[in-house]
């Protein structure tokens, strides 16, 4: 794994939605160079607090991004490869990494090598699909998204090209959507010669469930996107469960024992976490989670505004969570400058402790509502406190770690003050670091 991703934390930007160009009554003219309204929002991710930009699809796609027709083309939707080349130059300026996403285990009806395949009598065109005419396999029974058949020794050389010239052209990783639907052995087969011109490219594979550790052993992703997680954060906060996330909190230790896996509390496939939680100031606690834990955090564009949105199972039922923003900055109320600070100051905490990022948690004390915990790694450790009860929740520093511990932050935290127990406010949390 390359160094820089110790220190990585990404802003994550669907950029189809994001400059208004899907979905759109007319779809944008490629002379409008929707591409470059990103660099508008740099500053903002510099000021943020991020060290890089995650683009959701940015090439030749029919509709959402994720049925491509063409890897080696910019979509003209959103303009052209030096509307690309400007971006990343941009970012890179600013001291950001830029992560695409590669969407390699199915394409579009409109792929070239498809329409010959369905069109034509051309063996070499069907040998890049599973199945036959008519009866090609598509993606989780979605009849315009055609999977690739990934035993084809053409599809791996075309992965590992288009691969290789967007990397060549300045990013610094891919994330590999759909990974968990193809065979461990294709990664295996593609990274190791993507690698070799390009030893610093980070790739982090989308899994939902399964063997994570398994599946970074057998492909060669660096990492994974860590839904167990995700998943036990808000479901122990609504649920008032706290044993849920200490389980998962486990196994993330095991995960970590082997790979950083990318963290996240939104993204541009799930209801944004101001909507998903039943407590609107639980995002907080939510928060906290994400920026003291092991792992590569990022952040949904939108999520560190306050903004809201669920996503619905039906056709168009991912526009709420992907809409377009506007030109920076944007005007806040009280609630959203509230989040932005508590983000500024989160990720501000972890990039001061860069040691986070392989951290192991072990739990001080746990019950339904109230969870202390301590992140460690080596001599460096913090201590977490997160009460969602509507009552104060003790903390008793002393006896759980047998000394004192230095206020860093939370609800109501003199800072720098040293204690030998605490009381964490009713829905409150504290950061501590241990003497």
């Amino acid at each position: 794994m390359s160094d820089w991703v110790r220190h990585a934390i990404w802003w994550q930007v669907y950029p189809l939605g994001f400059v208004g160009a899907f979905p759109a009554t007319e779809p944008p003219d490629p002379g409008e160079h929707r591409l470059r309204r990103i660099v508008d929002w740099l500053d903002h991710a510099v000021e943020l607090g991020t060290s890089g930009i995650a683009l959701g699809p940015v090439f030749a796609s029919r509709t959402h991004g994720y049925d491509t027709t063409d890897h080696f083309r910019i979509d003209p939707r959103l303009g052209d490869d030096d509307d690309f080349d400007y971006l990343v130059s941009e970012a890179h300026q600013r001291g950001l990494r830029v992560l695409l996403d590669g969407v390699f285990n199915h394409v579009g009806t409109e792929f070239e090598r498809y329409r010959r395949a369905v069109e034509g009598n051309d063996p070499d065109a069907r040998s890049w699909f599973r199945g036959r005419p008519g009866h090609f396999h598509t993606f989780e029974g979605h009849g315009e998204l055609i999977t690739l058949n990934h035993k084809s020794p053409a599809v791996v050389d075309y992965t590992v090209d288009v691969m290789s010239h967007w990397l060549a052209r300045g990013a610094d990783g891919w994330r590999l959507d759909a990974a968990y639907a193809v065979p461990e052995s294709f990664w295996a087969q593609v990274l190791p010669r993507v690698r070799e011109a390009h030893p610093d490219a980070w790739f982090v594979a989308e899994v939902i469930h399964g063997d994570y550790v398994a599946f970074v052993g057998n492909s060669g992703v660096d990492s994974v996107t860590q839904y167990e997680l995700w998943k036990a954060i808000w479901s122990s906060l609504n649920d008032g469960n706290f044993h849920e996330l200490d389980w998962a909190l486990q196994r993330h230790n095991d995960f970590l024992a082997r790979f950083a896996p990318l963290t996240f509390v939104g993204n541009h496939d799930v209801t944004r976490i101001a909507s998903k939680l039943d407590r609107p100031e639980q995002v907080a606690h939510a928060l906290v989670l994400l920026f003291t834990t092991g792992g590569v955090p990022s952040i949904y564009a939108g999520d560190e505004l306050g903004y809201r949105g669920v996503k619905e199972e039906r056709a168009g039922g991912d526009d709420a969570v992907r809409p377009e923003f506007g030109t920076p900055p944007v005007p806040l109320d009280a609630a959203g400058r509230e989040t932005w600070n508590l983000h500024q100051y989160l990720i501000g905490l972890r990039r001061r402790n860069p040691w986070l990022h392989e951290a192991k948690t072990t739990a001080l004390q746990v019950d339904n509502r109230g969870y202390a915990y301590e992140a460690r790694n080596g001599d460096d450790a913090l201590i977490v406190a997160l009460n969602i009860d509507d009552a104060p929740m003790a903390l008793p520093i002393a006896t759980l770690i047998a000394g004192q511990a230095q206020l860093v932050g939370g609800t109501a935290a003199p800072p720098e003050e040293v204690v030998d127990e605490v009381v964490v406010p009713p829905q409150g949390w504290l950061v501590l670091r241990p003497l």
